[in-house]
């Protein structure tokens, strides 16, 4: 079978077969596929689509090109959740430890940064000695002992995605449905678990910048997921601004340590990061059989975080896979700072009412907080701080948010682009009626898991 033929079937818009989606897979993990062949394909894929049995076959068959988890006599329900890949995401690095303090087990196989979002992993990356490749048998031991563990995607699990992942980052094939779903899917399906929600942004930060993309994405990971026999629910949630107040790797390890601890010194949890979380965190519970209901897993997962006992799962965590036994006491010893840190000037008077998300997460990756190329190493130290959020009145010459950069010349372009990216107007200066700017909601909608799913 070659593999020039099999790009020649998806070209011309025709489905792939199960045999053919087979082989380009394990050309993925044998080598044989050329990256060439590879971005080919995936380029054909992004332009023609793939129908839902081609979708199901290719999570199939990454899922099975490497070693499939099984989680034997776990004592509570193996659960996870996955974002789409959001502009400022740290929810993951919140939301393990409080679901694991609720009794839930969470084996979170966290990527990197895809694009203009952020990944996980190289949030992780930024504590120093935290292994996100831990072996199998530590990785098995901190879940079953800490009841969460969030790694990297280790080299045996669905391999064919590793892979292919690193060359639709470089491609300009992200923004794929059927592709999203089967790198998400193979990887989770690869962990064992009982129950997933997915988080699907919306909005001109997300890969699903338009409502219609994201219903399409929320409903295909939905309907994917149950027929491999995995219940999942999907948020559809706001990414048309900054989520949280910081951009960047270790500014946000930093923020999801003061969320966890609840510290007064920055202020209270941002609102709208705060609410996704727990309503993320509560259809987990309800997935896991560990709350009755919605609201019952609000006020568990509230406990969590005002006992004390969602932190103490992180600090284990983060202890166990490596890293530093006094992280959330002593975060500010542990994670790197820029040598340079300049506020962003607002350029007038007025509310902050719109701001272009994606430029924003481009603006970190200029300043060397994201790749170019699947090879490039990451500053972890720079990004963005104290970000302002929409609805925010500010004085001119008042801060926006601040940069942290290496150098003077990255820190002076990424305040030029974080002001284009911004929009600040008078009161009612942009609406008909003369109304105040108003919020919009932060979960935008609620996708069921299917009752079929086993």
């Amino acid at each position: 079978m070659l593999a020039q033929e099999i790009i020649r079937t998806k070209r011309d818009g025709q489905r792939l077969s199960v045999a053919q989606i087979q082989h380009f897979v394990q050309g993925l993990v044998d080598g044989s596929w050329s990256e060439g062949q590879v971005a080919a394909l995936g380029m054909a894929i992004f332009l023609r689509g793939m129908g839902h049995d081609e979708c199901v076959a290719l999570t199939h068959a990454m899922m099975h090109s490497g070693h499939v988890m099984h989680w034997q006599n776990m004592p509570g329900p193996v659960l996870d959740k996955h974002s789409s890949g959001g502009v400022g995401d740290k929810i993951s690095l919140m939301l393990a430890p409080m679901v694991a303090a609720c009794g839930g087990y969470v084996p979170m196989i966290s990527g990197r940064g895809l694009g203009h979002t952020g990944g996980t992993c190289d949030k992780l990356a930024s504590i120093p000695g935290y292994n996100t490749t831990p072996a199998p048998a530590v990785f098995d031991r901190v879940v079953r002992s800490i009841g969460c563990a969030i790694i990297g995607q280790t080299a045996d699990l669905a391999p064919a995605d590793r892979r292919f992942y690193a060359t639709r980052d470089v491609t300009a094939t992200v923004e794929s449905v059927p592709l999203i779903t089967a790198s998400i899917l193979s990887k989770k399906l690869a962990a064992g678990l009982q129950g997933l929600v997915m988080d699907v942004k919306c909005g001109n930060g997300a890969f699903a910048d338009s409502r219609a993309m994201a219903d399409e994405l929320a409903h295909s990971i939905v309907a994917v997921a149950s027929g491999a026999g995995l219940k999942t629910a999907a948020l559809i949630t706001d990414m048309d601004q900054v989520l949280g107040c910081s951009v960047g790797n270790a500014l946000e390890v930093a923020e999801a340590i003061r969320y966890l601890r609840g510290d007064a010194s920055d202020g209270e949890r941002e609102p709208r990061q705060h609410a996704i979380t727990m309503a993320l965190g509560a259809e987990l519970l309800v997935l896991g059989g560990l709350a009755a209901n919605t609201t019952e897993a609000h006020a568990r997962l509230q406990l969590a975080l005002d006992s004390g006992a969602a932190a103490d799962h992180f600090a284990r965590m983060v202890a166990e896979l490596g890293g530093p036994i006094d992280l959330l006491e002593h975060p500010d010893a542990h994670l790197a700072a820029a040598p340079l840190v300049v506020p962003v000037p607002a350029p007038r008077t007025g509310v902050l009412c719109a701001m272009q998300t994606r430029d924003i997460g481009l603006a970190v990756v200029e300043l060397g907080g994201g790749r170019h190329k699947a090879t490039d190493a990451i500053d972890v130290r720079v990004g963005l701080s104290r970000f302002q959020p929409l609805g925010a009145w500010l004085e001119a010459g008042e801060p926006l948010a601040f940069v942290h950069a290496a150098d003077r010349a990255s820190a002076e372009r990424a305040v030029a682009q974080l002001q284009a990216a911004c929009t600040i107007t008078d009161l009612g200066e942009n609406d008909d009626d003369g109304a105040p700017w108003q919020d919009s909601p932060c979960v935008l909608a609620t996708i069921a898991p299917d009752s079929t799913t086993p």
